[in-house]
């Protein structure tokens, strides 16, 4: 069956060149306590989120991995509806601001894997891929 409404409009969450700034430079420091430090300094940021996640499942910690991106993963749906996402449509994988936050989702379905919750997997899995499928290429 076709659907006859149009798509809505992809969201394009919003730069921030100073936290941008702060994460590469607590990414080439290499230390997770940078990376905190970013997060806690720029809280609504969540590609700081997502590195902390990231680097959480790299070390075997699923469940800081989790926390994290589930931080990080609502931080960013706040600045979705902010930006005027609408609960669906597409989050571009394309535009850089957004990557923060389809990394945490990708990062907390990883994470919900390994800690035995299927059916949080398979939603993020889904939410990431009916966000942008090159997303979930990109990530996977």
């Amino acid at each position: 069956m076709q659907n006859l409404l149009p798509e809505p409009p992809a969201t394009l969450l919003p730069a921030d060149a100073e936290a941008d700034k702060a994460l590469a430079e607590a990414t080439a420091a290499g230390t997770t306590e940078a990376l905190k430090t970013v997060a806690a300094d720029h809280p609504t940021y969540s590609a700081a989120w997502a590195a902390l996640a990231a680097g959480a499942l790299d070390a075997g910690d699923p469940v800081t991995a989790y926390a994290f991106a589930r931080t990080g993963y609502h931080r960013g749906l706040d600045a979705l509806r902010r930006n005027g996402w609408k609960g669906h449509g597409p989050i571009p994988w394309s535009h850089g601001p957004n990557q923060g936050f389809l990394r945490c989702l990708y990062s907390l379905s990883q994470a919900a894997a390994e800690i035995g919750e299927a059916d949080e997997a398979a939603r993020c899995a889904q939410f990431l891929r009916d966000s942008d499928p090159a997303a979930a290429d990109a990530l996977s």
